[in-house]
């Protein structure tokens, strides 16, 4: 059966459904964490999608790329490119590839492996996957979200992707949940763990969590000492979220922050960094 791909135009989810039968509704709104469409429901296709979207992209850090899209769709989330000698990792992924994007991508040498921290991060991934057939790494906890592409390799809590990149599970804002750490820039990709307040010239000024944003649902202890224990093996000093880039973040800003909302009752106000330095 030929099946029809559709993009949830609320919060970017991709999902397979049937011909002309749009799905009742989105996994990933339906879910606690995430609001609900305020008029219902607008899904469209890859067609749709390819008319509404142009994708850009530009150098993070020296070999980390950033793919986005113009106007912003769903979330409005980045794909991360992490551009290395023995192949390329992609971690993350924006809401749609142009044909431009995927033909840069083309010169770079494509893709040998892409993984995700969780499904706010997931983009669109299937095309990646549709287009350089790289080996598709997720966390076991994390496949029952993967309905859009197929995972090739369920790991475990901690993996090695590459030299010097290995995945971490922190779970906590989501099952499954990893944060991807490159030892050669001292840089965590932390999905959801870590949320960055920027000012208007991209330098960051705030750091907070959640297990939940839209209705700042706080985490719990359990899930803080998890992060806390996991963050503390990894000497960081800059953060990739799929919504941010944030220079000078570092593993002594997050654990401060651990450590405040272990004190008492947890919250998710953005705690500034002045506070946690």
């Amino acid at each position: 059966m030929s099946l029809t791909r559709y993009a949830c135009t609320h919060c970017g989810t991709w999902q397979p459904g049937f011909p002309r039968q749009p799905p009742p509704g989105c996994p990933t709104c339906l879910d606690v964490r995430n609001a609900l469409p305020p008029d219902g429901w607008e899904f469209q296709t890859t067609g749709q999608v390819s008319e509404r979207l142009s994708t850009h992209w530009e150098e993070a850090l020296p070999g980390i790329w950033g793919f986005s899209c113009a106007p912003r769709f769903g979330l409005g989330s980045t794909g991360w490119l992490l551009h290395r000698p023995e192949g390329n990792v992609a971690f993350e992924g924006a809401p749609w590839y142009s044909r431009p994007a995927l033909e840069f991508l083309e010169t770079l040498g494509g893709l040998q492996v892409l993984s995700a921290s969780h499904p706010h991060g997931f983009g669109a991934l299937w095309q990646l996957q549709e287009r350089f057939d790289p080996l598709l790494v997720l966390h076991r906890d994390a496949v029952r979200y993967s309905k859009a592409f197929q995972v090739r390799w369920p790991v475990d809590d901690e993996h090695t992707l590459a030299p010097g990149l290995t995945l971490h599970c922190v779970a906590g804002h989501y099952e499954g949940q990893t944060v991807l750490y490159d030892a050669r820039t001292r840089s965590l990709f932390c999905g959801d763990a870590l949320k960055v307040e920027l000012d208007s010239h991209g330098r960051p000024t705030a750091l907070s969590c959640h297990k939940g944003f839209h209705y700042a649902i706080p985490l719990s202890h359990a899930e803080l000492r998890r992060y806390r224990g996991v963050l503390e093996q990894l000497p960081f000093e800059n953060v990739f979220t799929p919504f941010e880039f944030a220079r000078g973040v570092t593993r002594e800003h997050a654990l401060a922050l651990f450590d405040r909302l272990l004190a008492g009752m947890p919250h998710t106000r953005p705690i500034p960094l002045e506070e946690l330095s």
